[in-house]
């Protein structure tokens, strides 16, 4: 009996051992977990019958980014696109097609680390680099924040949610985004102790500081950010807001409901257009 008790004893001890030894690794390692860049780029806007314009510019520490310019002719209104944690600019033909088809033009932009942008990512120099990107719209393409619909997807919806809360665009929209990062984490790693999450990313603290119309969207199978986080984000944000359930999963969604999603995005433009002086 007493040399079972030691094996088992043994046995815990290991175990627990793994476990720390799993979430020191996972906070040491924790930006290979989130950002997943691709430098690849092999197709543009062209692929798609596009014009556009390749842009480098520079973010405020001087760190070189990527941008592409997607314009619609005889059109104010901007879509300012942050794009979610894996791939580069190129992934996001689909959406710069149809956001450019709803009589936008689209800009969008590669964090660093990601496509031909320099460095690496972390937190708040996506934060930055957003801003910067925002900096170079309005000063060089001659662009006026309200005339700029904010768009963040998945983590760009929280690096949105960031930007929204310090300027005034027309408005925002956030898709397949998440409330928090440890509360993401929470709800897909519940092995993961939240002091181990060293990432913030906090959406619905951001959104109390927009005061601007905000649609939400979200899949109600969204395999990747449970749905329930699409709703906490719609309950966190002020009105006016929308809140638009699609169907599909997370990364085609928007294309697997191409119906709902196309009808709420003409509804939430035309609303921006009413209020529109």
């Amino acid at each position: 009996m007493q040399t079972f008790i030691t094996k088992l004893k043994m046995f815990f001890m290991v175990l627990a051992g793994a476990y720390i030894t799993l979430i020191a690794l996972i906070y040491m390692f924790q930006s290979n977990l989130v950002y997943f860049p691709s430098t690849n780029i092999n197709v543009s806007p062209k692929t798609v019958g596009l014009e556009y314009e390749s842009i480098i510019f520079e973010s405020n520490d001087k760190t070189k980014l990527h941008a592409w310019y997607i314009p619609k002719k005889d059109v104010k209104t901007t879509l300012f696109f942050l794009h979610g944690n894996a791939g580069n600019i190129s992934h996001r033909l689909h959406s710069i097609k149809l956001f450019n088809s709803l009589g936008m033009n689209v800009f969008i932009f590669d964090y660093r680390g990601y496509g031909n942008s320099e460095g690496s990512a972390n937190e708040q120099n996506t934060y930055d680099d957003a801003r910067s990107a925002w900096d170079f719209l309005l000063k060089n393409k001659n662009v006026k924040a309200e005339d700029i619909i904010i768009f963040g997807r998945s983590l760009g919806g929280a690096i949105a949610a960031n930007l929204g809360s310090t300027v005034k665009p027309k408005g925002i929209i956030l898709e397949s985004t998440f409330t928090t990062a440890k509360e993401f984490a929470s709800d897909v790693y519940p092995f993961v102790p939240g002091f181990s999450i060293h990432f913030k990313y906090e959406t619905t603290k951001y959104l109390k500081d927009i005061n601007y119309p905000v649609l939400v969207v979200h899949g109600e199978d969204d395999n990747i950010i449970p749905f329930k986080h699409g709703q906490a984000v719609f309950k966190n944000a002020n009105e006016p807001k929308t809140f638009i359930k699609i169907r599909g999963d997370h990364n085609y969604g928007f294309l697997q409901s191409k119906d709902i999603y196309l009808d709420a995005l003409k509804n939430f433009l035309q609303g921006l257009d009413r209020r529109s002086p």
